[in-house]
């Protein structure tokens, strides 16, 4: 849903959600968007490159501290932010009228665990035994 509603506006779902995570009015620090959203700088500087030539976005060196850059959003940006964030509501709206609260707190609740075991995978100092009981606990 979101792949197609993003094609239809000309962007990806991966930049709606670069915009997103960037702050309207204020900016955010470029090094700050890579962990919102999971990504290696690497791919985060070839994203954020695209936006700019689409004119999503502009760089302003951050007036407190001139080593780091701020990333805005270019008029054209924060229109595809909102549709980025209504598409969210919208989809949430229709899952919420097919799926219970309760269902939704067993879901959550079974991706936080799940979670947990893949950030214990990505620590550099992974105990074997919390990841079977994980894995048990699931």
């Amino acid at each position: 849903m979101y792949n197609q509603k993003a094609a239809q506006e000309d962007f990806t779902t991966s930049i709606g959600f670069v915009l997103i995570n960037i702050n309207s009015k204020e900016g955010t620090p470029a090094t700050k968007i890579a962990p919102l959203m999971g990504l290696e700088a690497r791919s985060l500087t070839r994203m954020l490159k695209n936006m700019e030539e689409k004119e999503l976005i502009y760089r302003k060196p951050d007036l407190h501290d001139k080593r780091s850059v701020r990333i805005f959003l270019t008029e054209e940006g924060k229109r595809k932010k909102a549709i980025s964030v209504e598409t969210i509501k919208d989809f949430n709206l229709m899952v919420r009228e097919v799926v219970s609260e309760k269902e939704l707190e067993t879901f959550f609740g079974v991706f936080r665990k799940i979670n947990q075991v893949i950030d214990s995978i990505n620590s550099e100092t992974v105990n074997p035994n919390a990841y079977d009981k994980q894995l048990y606990e699931l």
